[in-house]
């Protein structure tokens, strides 16, 4: 299996890149979080699935090898393909996906397009403890503090009443840097709606 590329992005879409490693050029299906976290890079060292089917192969690019992780994690459950995992990774961090199955927060994963309530609850079901035993339980704790799971339920909640993820995530973090004491979902939400108007 080919773990990583390096080399230059010749071409670069929210779902595909072109990265160039001495001449050849590799066609890279990517996430919309790693398109985030290189959209202004040149030069990458990007890790790598190989897909392989019968009639064709397909390669798959991940900023780092934790999205790398969770994304094989994922298409080990039995109706999530290829697709479906890099549109969960497209609608949420790694990281919201891996607190929401520690916390069994299955509508926050129904809320994905293609993931119906059925599916979300398997992917809970099959992956939580490989999900706890992969992070490891220090990390876990850091990844579900009080103040996360505010954060995470609030921006799940925002979105859903139609305002675009990336402006919501800015606001909720000023938000919480000026008031670190907030402990109410509805409290957060409210603070960040006085912002926006």
């Amino acid at each position: 299996m080919i773990a990583y590329l390096n080399g230059l992005i010749t071409h670069k879409t929210p779902t595909f890149i072109y990265v160039d490693c001495n001449g050849v050029g590799y066609h890279v299906n990517i996430s919309l979080y790693t398109y985030s976290r290189l959209e202004k890079l040149e030069k990458i060292k990007i890790f790598t699935y190989l897909n392989v089917k019968e009639d064709e192969q397909s390669l798959y690019g991940f900023f780092d090898d934790e999205e790398r992780a969770l994304f094989i994690l994922l298409i080990s459950v039995s109706g999530i393909g290829v697709n479906t995992a890099r549109v969960i990774l497209s609608y949420m961090t790694p990281e919201e996906v891996r607190t929401a199955i520690i916390h069994e927060n299955a509508v926050a994963l129904g809320k994905v397009k293609g993931i119906g309530p059925k599916t979300a609850k398997r992917i809970i079901l099959d992956l939580k403890d490989k999900v706890i035993k992969e992070t490891g339980s220090e990390q876990v704790i850091l990844l579900s503090p009080e103040n996360n799971t505010i954060r995470n339920e609030s921006l799940s909640a925002l979105i859903a009443l139609g305002f675009p993820k990336l402006v919501v995530e800015k606001q909720i973090k000023a938000v919480l840097d000026k008031n670190p004491d907030i402990s109410h979902v509805e409290d957060l939400i409210k603070q960040v709606l006085k912002q926006m108007n």
